[in-house]
């Protein structure tokens, strides 16, 4: 029998943060757990990311009520994972944001997403009973839209694919500070199962041409200071290119995903092993990139049922 995925493990609660990365703007993080933002306009407030329970998302509620009682009245989801959006009701928002590719991925593969994340991570499931059913936007944009929190600007845009396809960034000019999802992470692996790492690149340096002054990534610490916004930048390249390019030499040679495992343990491990969700993390980003690497464009759909053929497969 296969031993059970490194996230099944993970049971214990983990510190909560609650940073200013900017006037009116916060960073909710948690030791490698899903990261929340916070934007307080002048009425209203929008929540980046939703956490993946009701539950998770009052610990968000909680810390938010300490710096503001304006209400909530949007929030935005960066893409489609079940970890992000499922919390979304707590916020008794009007508007729940997302771009048209995330929805589409919601209707094409939300259930199955929800059903493989709940098995694999028990921890941040817990009250899952309060989970309404998939969480769909009430408003949608293709490349880019613009929000106003009385006179605050938001800017929203799907910079290129990354994490996911549909991927969004959301900028706050009068700040110069970016949410960027987990197109960016800090000190925390990478979650590539549904990533495009051809594009991954690039999308990096849309990011890096607005310079930002800081970012709240998807994981990981809070990034205040262009310095330290850049190396997480490069690290999350890094990251991504030790990831691919191995497992691209073993499919192009003809080899298994067993070899191609053992090939990017070989490149990662040293650099990434200590990294918050790192095992977690890694069978399904080397399932991914030796896809890619075999001309399969549109990941693969991941269900509960494939997550453990896959797991078995690498075990073997």
């Amino acid at each position: 029998m296969s031993k059970a995925f490194a996230s099944a493990g993970d049971l214990a609660e983990k510190t909560i943060s609650f940073t200013e990365v900017g006037e009116g703007l916060w960073a909710f993080t948690a030791e490698g757990d899903p990261n929340s933002g916070v934007i307080i306009g002048d009425d209203s407030v929008m929540i980046v990311e939703a956490q993946a329970t009701p539950r998770l998302a009052g610990k968000v509620i909680e810390k938010l009520r300490e710096v503001t009682d304006k209400p909530i009245s949007h929030v935005v989801l960066t893409h489609y994972h079940a970890v992000r959006v499922l919390g979304a009701s707590a916020y008794g928002a009007d508007q729940i944001i997302m771009s048209d590719m995330a929805r589409a991925m919601v209707v094409e593969r939300g259930q199955e997403d929800w059903d493989s994340e709940f098995q694999r991570f028990p921890r941040l499931f817990e009250g899952h009973e309060s989970i309404p059913g998939l969480t769909y936007p009430t408003t949608t944009f293709s490349d880019s839209m613009t929000v106003y929190l009385g006179k605050r600007r938001v800017d929203i845009r799907h910079l290129g694919r990354a994490h996911t396809a549909g991927d969004a960034v959301i900028h706050v000019p009068d700040q110069n500070v970016m949410f960027t999802g987990d197109i960016v992470e800090y000190h925390s692996a990478c979650y590539c199962g549904d990533g495009h790492f051809a594009d991954w690149g690039s999308t990096l340096d849309a990011i890096r041409a607005y310079d930002v002054d800081a970012i709240a990534p998807g994981r990981g610490d809070a990034l205040v200071g262009k310095e330290l916004v850049n190396a997480a930048i490069e690290n999350t390249r890094d990251f991504v290119d030790s990831t691919y390019r191995p497992a691209a030499r073993v499919a192009a040679s003809g080899g298994s995903l067993k070899e191609a495992w053992d090939a990017v343990r070989a490149a990662c491990d040293p650099k990434f092993q200590d990294y918050a969700i790192y095992e977690h993390c890694l069978p399904f980003n080397v399932a991914r990139a030796y896809d890619e690497a075999r001309g399969i464009d549109t990941p693969r759909i991941w269900t509960d049922k494939r997550d453990l053929e896959m797991w078995a497969e690498l075990q073997g």
